[in-house]
């Protein structure tokens, strides 16, 4: 903590239009988010930072959020007031604050046991009436700030800082509303911002830093109230008005705002100045970076606003601000937002009808619905309602519904995503934007909005298409504008610099290279696949304590060699058809067919019958077979498979639970179950569920356990619970593994709850994909216009998943992997159709015909689906 930071420069206030007033300003407020306050080594730098600015005569007020996941966790506390509350959350957060200061060096007993205790007692009130009001749920959330703060203060004071920590509910009152009482003048009260000199004179009589809370103030009436999630942008930012700082500071976990998620499109690019209309167009198009009300009291007194990463404050990262050197036609950027609610209003009537859209937008305020987009025709008006915090609930939707249909017929399209392209005077590039649209082709689009402002075009489409739909429009048109000063370096190049990322140590094909080499001189395309990776997988699975069974999905990858070696180390089989069930008795020796879990999904009677027959443990996942064909599962003892209701993944086709889902019993339906069970004379020993593939969060497993123990204890002979698999792996630059430790640690919970089930985990990817790359060879370059590709000799019939998906996999040139990525290609294969892409805009170096070229993570659901599509063989299994 104590090494030298190197900071980027800081622009003038002047050169980006500030007024002299704030131009001349000494104060500079720094707001810091709830990842950049979460570790002492990023404290370290946080102190090092306000030192700077006090050696440049600055006078720096703080505001800082929660630690990072807390307000979840609080949150977490109150969804449901009528349920017992594990005490492990309340111990997290405990333990997430000691933790932390025991890393800083602080007693956070002595700084935070009151504040835990309050929240405790709070905690305890609203279980003991079942209930929580909204000002008990302002308190309870406040608390977050409050404790992250008391500990940012004391820590910067041990280190010799001048720190004065403050109430922020002392220095921000919120606006009176019409009604004082409603929920929102609590959850998302707005404050007053204009110029302040007593607040002024008040800070500057401290003669210290000031350190203080985002998210919360008081009302007239001296109750806490909130700013709304993402309140804490909001609070510096009217610090920063009432203080006519010189500046805002955002230091956050990303060094700016960029084109794209770089989570959807690894090669989106840094945006380097942005006005403060398109930064705020941006913001409420989908781009989290900043909470989108943050921007208007700036803008109003001409304060710029700079976002930097607390990680990496050697980016110079994004400007905001009243100038900048950019003023032609273009997009800059491309958001999704996802949670969408279309409502769709028909009637011949409204066709010159006087007041039909004041009546239909009196029926929205009425229940409390705000509309976003709007799209209207002669017969038609469609529009949209952001759901994505559960803000339209099945009564107020009832209600609304109800409503509308006194005027016309009314249609809810659930689900829905937002793709806007975010630019400067978009109707004036239309025209050169019609090729980039083209990929909306074979899409269905919902509504379409083109803003007032010119700042903005928006499409809705099904949720499922949104991130596709990202990464196809960035890789045509931010390429195209490339050029511009606006735009920086790729969220790949910043952070891999002269180093390539995947180059680490520990990557088992990196430590072979020269084998891959060797091999890639034999086979023109092969997959090659480390037993030992597949093997320590499967023990890092094998030694969590609090897991009975570990079967493999066959369906990823059914390698003799890899199946033999599972077995090896002890994990079972998941089988979906009788082929696969046959290539396990046949590939691996002496099987147990015990050993075999045989879940088929819309299969034929005889695929049941046959099983049943070999004796293997059979998992309905429909009601159809129990009602049409109840005398085959007489007697028989039965897992069911179980719709926990939200899928989750890397892309919506490889989630498999929700109403979209083809698969699982809905909880709905779960009595009828029953009376089937029992009238077909079977009995259920195990319940079943499996929500996505790709899943890094170890709660999600937490979340099934809680569903599928409901399930459970409606069926006396339960012994089971398979919680499915979805260990997701890494897959983009800057992607984290799941944490295991923290997995065993759930499921610790969820055991010390129901001792009376085993837990069973069926992962499928985290056991091969790593352990799996595609090699193949550079055979073309092509440049054409500003796009460069790459050909390599194998395409989507070895690897159709980013074709299918849209999956991003890490590509490399493994004869050139010692130099350092100057080139940002599209990497293409001979198959006769244009989305052969194995990946776009990847960053590599210079590569010639001849080098081989790795492609990752290609060990699960790669040679499993390919095909000899355009009767090209597919690659070739190699393993070593």
């Amino acid at each position: 903590m104590s090494s030298t930071l190197i900071e980027a420069n800081f622009e003038d206030s002047e050169t980006l239009g500030a007024p002299d007033v704030i131009a001349a300003s000494p104060w500079v407020v720094m707001k810091f988010g709830g990842t950049s306050v979460s570790s002492a080594e990023n404290w370290g730098r946080i102190a090092q930072l306000v030192r700077l600015r006090m050696d440049a005569g600055l006078k720096p007020v703080i505001v800082h959020s929660a630690l990072y996941g807390v307000s979840n966790a609080l949150e977490s506390l109150l969804d449901d007031p009528a349920s017992e509350i594990p005490s492990d959350v309340l111990d997290r957060i405990r333990a997430q604050h000691y933790e932390l200061a025991e890393a800083l060096g602080l007693d956070g007993a002595a700084l935070l046991g009151s504040t835990l205790r309050e929240l405790e007692q709070l905690v305890a009130g609203i279980r003991l009436v079942r209930e929580v009001s909204v000002r008990v749920r302002v308190r309870i959330m406040a608390l977050g700030e409050l404790m992250a703060t008391q500990l940012g203060a004391q820590y910067l004071l041990s280190q010799g800082l001048p720190v004065q920590w403050l109430d922020a509910r002392d220095l921000l009152t919120s606006r009176s509303r019409n009604n004082q009482q409603s929920s929102s003048s609590y959850l998302s009260a707005t404050c007053d911002f204009a110029p302040d000199p007593q607040l002024q004179s008040n800070l500057e009589a401290h003669g210290k830093v000031i350190l203080t809370q985002g998210f919360i103030a008081r009302n007239k009436n001296g109750e806490t109230v909130l700013l709304g999630r993402g309140g804490s942008d909001t609070s510096a930012s009217y610090f920063a008005s009432k203080l006519q700082a010189r500046r805002l500071e955002i230091w956050t976990d990303v060094p700016g705002m960029f084109t794209a998620d770089p989570k959807v499109v690894p090669s989106a690019r840094l945006l380097v100045a942005l006005h403060y209309d398109e930064a705020q167009e941006l913001a409420s198009a989908g781009s989290k970076v900043l909470h989108p009300r943050c921007l208007t009291p700036v803008r109003e007194f001409g304060i710029p606003l700079f976002v930097r990463s607390t990680g990496s404050p050697e980016i110079g990262g994004t400007v905001i601000s009243s100038v900048t050197e950019e003023t032609e036609p273009q997009v800059k950027g491309i958001c999704i937002r996802n949670g969408l609610t279309l409502v769709s209003m028909d009637t011949v009537g409204m066709w010159h009808e006087v007041g039909f859209l004041a009546k239909a937008f009196a029926a929205f305020s009425e229940n409390g619905v705000s509309v976003d987009l709007v799209s209207t025709s002669e017969t038609n008006v469609t529009v949209s309602i952001d759901t994505a915090d559960g803000m339209l609930s099945d009564d107020v939707e009832e209600s609304l519904v109800s409503d509308l249909e006194k005027l016309c017929r009314v249609r809810i399209i659930n689900d829905c995503s937002a793709v806007s392209l975010v630019g400067r005077k978009i109707r004036t590039i239309l025209p050169r934007l019609a090729p980039a649209l083209e990929v909306f082709e074979e899409e269905r689009i919902h509504l379409m909005s083109q803003s007032a402002n010119d700042l903005n075009l928006s499409f809705v489409v099904d949720r499922q298409q949104g991130p596709r739909l990202v990464s196809k429009l960035h890789a045509t048109l931010i390429r195209k504008t490339g050029s511009s000063t606006v735009f920086g370096h790729s969220w790949e190049r910043l952070f891999a610099g002269d180093e390539i990322a995947i180059q680490k140590a520990d990557v088992w094909w990196m430590q072979k290279r020269d084998e891959l080499i060797e091999l890639a001189a034999k086979q023109l395309n092969a997959y090659v696949y480390d037993r030992q990776s597949v093997a320590d997988a499967a023990r890092s699975l094998k030694d969590l304590k609090n897991v009975s069974r570990i079967l493999y999905a066959v369906k990823a990858n059914f390698n003799p060699e890899l199946l033999r070696t599972l077995a090896k180390e002890g994990v079972d089989f998941e089988c979906v058809s009788p082929g696969e069930v046959e290539w396990i008795e046949a590939n691996v020796p002496a099987v147990d067919l015990g050993r075999i879990l045989f879940t088929p999904n819309f299969a034929p009677r005889e695929e049941y019958e046959w099983a049943i027959d070999k004796g293997l443990q059979v998992t309905l996942d429909n009601l159809y077979p129990l009602q049409a064909w109840p005398e085959v599962f007489k007697g028989q003892s039965l897992f069911v498979r179980v719709d926990p209701g939200q899928g989750r993944g890397h892309h919506e086709h490889v989630k498999t639970a929700g109403v979209h889902s083809k698969f699982g019993i809905p909880r709905f339906e779960i009595g009828e179950l029953k009376k089937l069970v029992a009238a077909a004379g079977a009995e259920v020993v195990g319940i079943h569920a499996h929500s996505g593939s790709g899943i890094l969060d170890p709660n999600n497993w937490r979340s099934v356990a809680g569903e599928l123990v409901l399930v459970a204890e409606q069926f006396p002979k339960v012994r089971a619970i398979d919680l499915g698999g979805g260990i997701g792996v890494p897959e983009k630059p800057g992607d984290k593994p799941i944490d295991l430790e923290r997995l065993d640690e759930t499921l610790a919970e969820i055991k010390a709850a129901y001792p009376q089930f085993e837990l069973w985990l069926e992962p499928g990817r985290y056991l091969v994909a790593r352990a799996g790359v595609l090699l193949t060879h550079c055979t073309q370059i092509k440049g054409k216009g500003e796009m460069r590709y790459v050909g390599v000799g194998t395409g989507m019939n070895s690897l159709i998943r980013p074709a299918l998906y849209g999956s991003y996999h890490e590509i490399v040139n493994l004869t050139r992997a010692d130099q350092a990525p100057s080139e940002t290609v599209t990497v293409v294969g001979p198959i006769c159709e244009t989305g052969d892409r194995l990946g776009s805009d990847r960053l590599l170096p210079p590569t010639v015909e001849g080098d081989v070229i790795l492609i990752a993570n290609a060990g699960a659901y790669g040679y499993a689906m390919s095909s000899q599509y355009n009767l090209r063989e597919v690659a070739q299994e190699i393993v070593i």
